[in-house]
């Protein structure tokens, strides 16, 4: 099984990059995120590879970090989250962005993704929420105790929902809030410093 290439990126199309190890070209899948974040061709590149076999096809996969590829295989162990669908979702929500809707359950964020609908989006925030890799956007927001029912940080979170931001970036700006201000905080505190962080 190959987990990780080295070499220098030869081309690139919608979805794959090609690398040039000593010579042999490997065909790589990637997100969009991805291969926005690649250098130009003949460059040195590194990608951590997740490799799919099946009995007529053996496919590479091509991941930024281990994080990123650890985010692949989780999404894949979803019902209906196939490899195609895992990295569609993968283009457009980082890790951390990802860690962050899951957490905040912002279903709102997954179904921005082509081809998630509210179902599916429910079933990947229920299926993955205890599952998920601990980034550390998602450990600050846990410890935070924001989204709890009743806290200060929950209410922070439903104030800056109120106000038309959506749940995940409320979320986010709510533990980040919290972190500076500590867990004893007041709630108008913490949506003020919220809302600094959104507009920031």
């Amino acid at each position: 099984m190959i987990a990780k290439l080295s070499g220098r990126l030869d081309s690139t199309g919608e979805g794959w990059a090609v690398i040039d190890v000593g010579g042999v070209g490997y065909l790589v899948f990637c997100a969009g995120r991805t291969l926005a974040a690649l250098p130009g061709n003949g460059a040195a590149i590194s990608l951590e590879i997740e490799t799919v076999v099946r009995e007529d096809q053996f496919t590479l996969y091509g991941f930024l970090d281990g994080h990123e590829r650890e985010w692949f295989r989780l999404l894949r162990r979803v019902q209906s989250v196939g490899a195609k669908m895992a990295l569609a979702i993968l283009g457009l929500l980082s890790p951390d962005e990802l860690s962050l809707a899951i957490a905040a359950r912002d279903r709102a964020a997954l179904t921005r993704v082509s081809g998630v609908g509210p179902k599916l989006a429910e079933r990947l925030i229920t299926e993955l929420k205890d599952k998920a890799p601990a980034g550390a956007m998602a450990v600050t927001i846990a410890a935070s105790g924001a989204g709890a029912d009743g806290s200060p940080a929950g209410d922070a979170v439903s104030a800056l929902v109120n106000l038309g931001y959506r749940q995940s970036e409320a979320f986010g700006a709510v533990a980040g809030a919290a972190r500076r201000l500590g867990e004893d905080a007041p709630i108008e505190a913490l949506i003020q410093a919220g809302l600094k962080e959104l507009s920031a």
